[in-house]
Parts: C-alpha cells; sequence; structure tokens
C-alpha cells in the first residue's frame, strides 16, 4: 500500500479515493482471503465499499466514516485490515471474518479533504469544517425505527447488519480534542485494562469524564455503557441507531473514539475545586455563542436569499439552535428539577464540558464561514461577513487550542489506538 504508506509519512489522513484504491490493492493481492465489493451508493452516487476478509463464520463489521468530519477511520481500517490477514488469530483461529465499510458517508467525507497539504492545524481543520446534521447521518435510524425514508447509506449499513449478523460491529469515530474512550452497547469485561496500555504507548489521555456519557456506568477510565432503552424518541437517541439495531443478532457495538489533539486534563479523575462556577462559566460560553452565530446566520440569509441553503447552513444553523439547549444537561441555573442528579464532578468532567462549549459555536461559524466563502461574486455586504467570519473563526480557534493545551497526535498513533481497541473488543468478547 504504498501510496498510503507515503500519506503516513507526511503525516495526514488518507482520502476517501486513496482507501479505496488501498483496499482494491490489498484484494488484488490477497485474492483468496479479501473481497472487495459494492453494497450501496450515496445520496450523490458515490459508491459504498465493503472489504470482507476471511471466511469465518463470526463476523465482524468495523465501520470507518460515519461521521464526515472524524476522518481517522480511513487510516484505521487500512491498518487494521492489513493486520487481520497476516495475523491467524483474527481469522481461522478464531473462526472470524471481518468486514470493512471503508466509508459510510462519502459525500461528507469528501467535503473534509480540502485540507491543504503541510502541516495540519487545528485552524486549517476548523477553516475545512463540515460535520452533516442529524437527519443526514448515516448511523441514525427514525424515531419509529422504520427504513422507510432514511438515507439510502442508512439502509445499506442496515443491509449489511441483516446479511452477516455480526457479534461485533465496531464504529471508528473521533474526537477533535480530549481523550481516547470507547462507549458499549454492552460491557465488555476487562476492556478498559487493554485500552488504557495502549494509549499510555503513545502518550494518548483516557477520556475519564466525557460529557456524552456522565449518567452511564464506566467499568474504567476510558470505558462508557449504555444504559438500557430509555424510550426517548429524539433523533439522536442511540435507541434508535443501527447500533443498537445490531441487538436483535445477539451482537455488540462499540463506539471507538480517539482524539485528534490531547487534552491531558481529560484523563484527571480528581475532585474539580469550583466545579459549580465552571459550570456556569461554560453554560454562559455555550450560549452566548450559540447566540452569536445565531445573529450572523440571520444577517447571511436575505443576502443569499437566492440559493439553496445546503449541507453547511443547514448543518451550522442546527447547531447553533441545539446550543443552549443542552447546557440544561450540566449548568446548575438551568438544571431541571427532578433531573437525575450530576456525579461527581472531576476535573475530567469540567474540561469535558468545557471543551463540548467551546466546540460546538466553533463548528457552527466555520461551516458558516464556509458556506460564504462558497458564494461566487459576493455582494459587498457578504464580503465584509466572510471578513468578519474569518476573524471570529481564527480568534474561537486559538482560544479553544490554547485554553485545553491541545498537542497533536500523530495520525499513525490515532491510527494504531483505534485499531488496537476494535482488537481488544474482539478478543475479550471472543
Amino acid at each position: 500500500m504504498k501510496a498510503w504508506g507515503e500519506g503516513l509519512a507526511r503525516d495526514r489522513y488518507p482520502t476517501v479515493d486513496e482507501v479505496t484504491a488501498a483496499a482494491r490493492q490489498l484484494a488484488s493481492r490477497w485474492p483468496w482471503l479479501c473481497r472487495l465489493r459494492q453494497v450501496g451508493r450515496s445520496r450523490a452516487g458515490e459508491p459504498l465499499w465493503l472489504l470482507s476478509v476471511g471466511h469465518g463464520q463470526r463476523n465482524v463489521l468495523v465501520v470507518a466514516g460515519p461521521h464526515a468530519n472524524e476522518m481517522v477511520g480511513g487510516a484505521t481500517v487500512l491498518r487494521l485490515a492489513e493486520r487481520v490477514v497476516v495475523e491467524d488469530r483474527l481469522l481461522a483461529g478464531a473462526d472470524a471474518a471481518w468486514h470493512f465499510l471503508l466509508c459510510a458517508d462519502p459525500d461528507g467525507a469528501r467535503l473534509n479533504e480540502a485540507v491543504p497539504e503541510g502541516e495540519f492545524t487545528m485552524l486549517g481543520h476548523y477553516r475545512h469544517f463540515f460535520r452533516p446534521c442529524a437527519a443526514e447521518q448515516p448511523e441514525w435510524l427514525a424515531a419509529d425505527g422504520r427504513l422507510s425514508g432514511a438515507l439510502p447509506e442508512t439502509r445499506a449499513l442496515i443491509e449489511v447488519i441483516d446479511e452477516l449478523r455480526p457479534v461485533l460491529q465496531i464504529s471508528l469515530h473521533g474526537i477533535d480534542v480530549g481523550g481516547s474512550f470507547v462507549q458499549l452497547t454492552r460491557d465488555i469485561p476487562r476492556l478498559a485494562e487493554r485500552i488504557a496500555k495502549s494509549a499510555a504507548e503513545f502518550d494518548i489521555p483516557l477520556e475519564a469524564g466525557s460529557s456524552d456519557a456522565f449518567h452511564w456506568p464506566s467499568p474504567g477510565p476510558g470505558v462508557y455503557v449504555m444504559p438500557p432503552p430509555s424510550g426517548s424518541r429524539s433523533r439522536e437517541d442511540a435507541d434508535h441507531s443501527t447500533w443498537t439495531y445490531l441487538h436483535r443478532y445477539g451482537g455488540v457495538t462499540a463506539i471507538a473514539e480517539v482524539p485528534m489533539w490531547a487534552c491531558d486534563s481529560a484523563s484527571d479523575v480528581s475532585p474539580h475545586p469550583a466545579a459549580e462556577g465552571a459550570l456556569r462559566t461554560a453554560g454562559d460560553t455555550l450560549r452566548h455563542g450559540s447566540h452569536l452565530v445565531q445573529r450572523l446566520i440571520a444577517e447571511v440569509r436575505p443576502l443569499v436569499a437566492d440559493r439553496d441553503a445546503g449541507p453547511l447552513l443547514r448543518a451550522a444553523a442546527e447547531i447553533a439552535a441545539v446550543g443552549p439547549q443542552l447546557a440544561a444537561d450540566w449548568d446548575p441555573s438551568l438544571r431541571r428539577p427532578g433531573g437525575p442528579p450530576l456525579p461527581v464532578m472531576t476535573r475530567a468532567r469540567v474540561s469535558s464540558v468545557e471543551i463540548y462549549t467551546q466546540r460546538l459555536p466553533l463548528r457552527a461559524a466555520s461551516m458558516l464561514l464556509r458556506f460564504v466563502r462558497g458564494v461566487a461574486e459576493p455582494s459587498f455586504a457578504l464580503a465584509e461577513m466572510r471578513g468578519r467570519l474569518e476573524h471570529l473563526v481564527t480568534d474561537w480557534c486559538r482560544s479553544y487550542e490554547t485554553a485545553h493545551r491541545a498537542r497533536w497526535i500523530p495520525v499513525r498513533h490515532q491510527a494504531e489506538q483505534h485499531a488496537r481497541a476494535a482488537i481488544a473488543c474482539f478478543e475479550l468478547l471472543s
């Protein structure tokens, strides 16, 4: 896989085309062991490719690129596939076959490939950022669980699950700033120890207080187990996802997360000395940033009234609108009576909230900037707006990076931590 090796040398993420080409090369080298086939098409007509390795009865499904901005998954599937091919303990020795969906959302992934060559910086990442709104993400099902009207990418993924009935599904995700962690739909004993050992080798902190999982059981730092179905009907409720869809076949899903930039406070389990004040400040930050972006969107819309909003503006508007609502989960000034009490607020948990409250407005502003930059022959007012957004994104990005002392993790280390987490899930489940 020469092209991919050159990409690693330049410390960058592989593109959709590079991942497909490398998978095709692997299938050509090992034709008796590997098969590459198309399992569907995206909304824009992109092929959805599934690379299968081995012929065992116990199927493992690995899904890369379910969130368009989380680009490490392509590197991880290539690393995993190369390893599985040559390690019999992962194939015939375990009566297993591994199946890699190379990219669940190639349309969105291509919108994140515009980062220029050269050093990968946080500002460069955010100036080319795209993450679709919830309704356009392939892992979410409708609240009623029906596939009618689902995205073609979602239908393709469900059909693969129905065909393979995997014992384990590994969904490859990534965060921009924080630590490494895994969310499970059912517990896999001793996983925390394996993940911690690998993370320490690469100096990647474990996410010991993820704001996504405040109220979830945690068998150990960096591992969270989803609670039983809640009956919620929100679109982003895990009960209505391709993760829990697998339960009908008795399988387990692991959502593996690895950061692009490490934040060491993500692993600090000591009590925060002033948690309530910090949470109030974080709530103010999120509300202020969200409302500011909402006002900017309101100013932009009349200037581009003849243009389709497109995925960038739709996603920016959704994030800006939902931010203030999310603050009610942990801001002491907004928490609803009768809700579950907050856990002991460690430095890690407060840090996760603070990262979250800066991340969301920055994402929304970044996508609004991309939308404005894409307007051909902008008016004077729109050009002035672009300048304001450039300044805002640059300022917010610098503050975000500085506040959390974010340090870059090489792509090869991100992918290796991801791959080891997947293998640990498989071996311990076995």
